[in-house]
This record gives structure tokens, C-alpha cells and sequence, in this order.
């Protein structure tokens, strides 16, 4: 009988390592990745405020990429946020001084930054 538990065993510690080795590997970059990068390498930054519904779907529409683009909380920036005279949420500044204020959406986004969006 112990003879017929170790291979058992070992092809469930095969199997657990397997599966954990599967479920734990790197997902595939987002096709938002390189718009999101290409908007922190032009400097465009945007303004928000986490309780901001419009915040919240601006940072949605990006998904996971959204953790590329130059963000700053105004709550816990204020100063930083006053200084840029930010009057609302979300409000997007270029280094051209050109604003957004408002949501945008990650076409005109596009448009107004020319940071291509993959198809």
C-alpha cells in the first residue's frame, strides 16, 4: 500500500507546482501600456482627487496601465495642487501648459497628446 501513495504523491506535488507555476506567471502587458508610457515620457500629468467619480473612470479606462501615468492625489498634495491652480477633477497638464480640465477619455487623450493607442 505505501508504494502505491508515493507516485499518488508525486504526481500531485507535480500537479500543485504545475498549477501554481501557471497561475503566478507575468499576464501579458495591457495594449494601454504604451499609451500610458508614452504620455509619462511627454509629461503629462493628471490631477485627481481618489473620491472624484470622474477621476475614477479616467484612471478605469486605463486599467492596469494607469499605474504608468504621472498621478497626483490632490488631498494629500495640496500644495502641489494649488500651485498648479488645479479648480477640478480631473484636471491633465502638459509641459506646454496646455490643460484638460475634466474627464477626457483615453481617445482624446490620444488626440490632444498624440501618443498613439494600439488596435
Amino acid at each position: 500500500m505505501k508504494q502505491s501513495i508515493i507516485p499518488i504523491l508525486v504526481i500531485g506535488a507535480a500537479a500543485v507546482g504545475f498549477i501554481w507555476v501557471v497561475g503566478f506567471k507575468d499576464q501579458p502587458a495591457s495594449v494601454l501600456d504604451g499609451f500610458a508610457q508614452c504620455l509619462a515620457q511627454k509629461g503629462a500629468t493628471m490631477y485627481g482627487a481618489d473620491w472624484c467619480s470622474h477621476c475614477q473612470n479616467e484612471k478605469k479606462a486605463f486599467g492596469a496601465s494607469f499605474r504608468f501615468v504621472p498621478y497626483v492625489e490632490c488631498p494629500d498634495n495640496p500644495q502641489q495642487c494649488l500651485k498648479e491652480n488645479i479648480q477640478g477633477y480631473p484636471t491633465w497638464i502638459f509641459p506646454d501648459g496646455k490643460r484638460l480640465e475634466g474627464e477626457q477619455g483615453i481617445q482624446k487623450l490620444s488626440l490632444e497628446s498624440g501618443c498613439a493607442l494600439q488596435q
